[in-house]
């Protein structure tokens, strides 16, 4: 496997690339910038890359005249098209040991990490992470229940203004609280009190008769 420097313009991005990467190129750049370009680009053949879309676009936006890479001659086309899916999908099921990060990051005295993603506030962070609705402590298998779903948006913003209902982060229901990483977003499913649901459908039901 050998690293060669090709020139900027020669490196071609796969044009069906699924991967949305325009927030992440600032702190590659400034990765780069501080470390050097220590990740060569993947491509085929034909000068299309396989993987590094952004580093590509943190090196335009560096304003390098040559980038490293990498010619995977040695893959068909199946297996590059599986390989530009794959490096980037596996990466979504590592998750950080929190309290090692800690370490790690305060024996970081010279730089500011901030400046690739990191936050220095962690304690802040895994405050605003815990959600509103603690959905394994509000609903048990002793309670009684109906599940709604909304398949057209009218409706979905009826119960919106009917329930108040508003985002929260989504919660857990590990034993050990644990959010894994395709669990880490803004979620809209909510469990409502039943007697409070029914308040205000009826409120709602008088309202109109009035």
């Amino acid at each position: 496997m050998q690293i060669v420097y090709k020139k900027i313009d020669e490196v071609i991005p796969y044009e069906n690339n699924p991967r949305k990467n325009d927030e992440a190129v600032d702190y590659v750049a400034k990765s780069i910038k501080e470390f050097g370009f220590k990740v060569p680009i993947i491509i085929d053949k034909n000068n299309v890359i396989v993987t590094g879309h952004t580093r590509l676009k943190a090196a335009k936006k560096l304003k390098l005249e040559e980038v490293p890479v990498i010619m995977a001659d040695d893959l068909t086309e199946e297996q590059i098209k599986a390989f530009r899916l794959a490096d980037n999908k596996v990466s979504e099921f590592a998750e950080w040991d929190n309290k090692l990060l800690d370490e790690e990051l305060d024996d970081i005295l010279n730089l500011d990490m901030e400046e690739f993603g990191f936050s220095l506030n962690l304690e802040e962070e895994k405050e605003e992470e815990k959600p509103e609705v603690e959905f394994a402590e509000v609903l048990g298998e002793e309670h009684n229940y109906i599940v709604l779903y909304f398949d057209n948006d009218v409706d979905w913003l009826q119960a919106e203004s009917l329930f108040d209902i508003k985002p929260v982060k989504c919660g857990s229901t590990r034993k050990d609280k644990k959010i894994s990483s395709n669990m880490n977003r803004i979620g809209i499913g909510r469990v409502i009190k039943g007697s409070e649901a029914i308040n205000k459908i009826l409120e709602a039901k008088n309202e109109n008769i009035g």
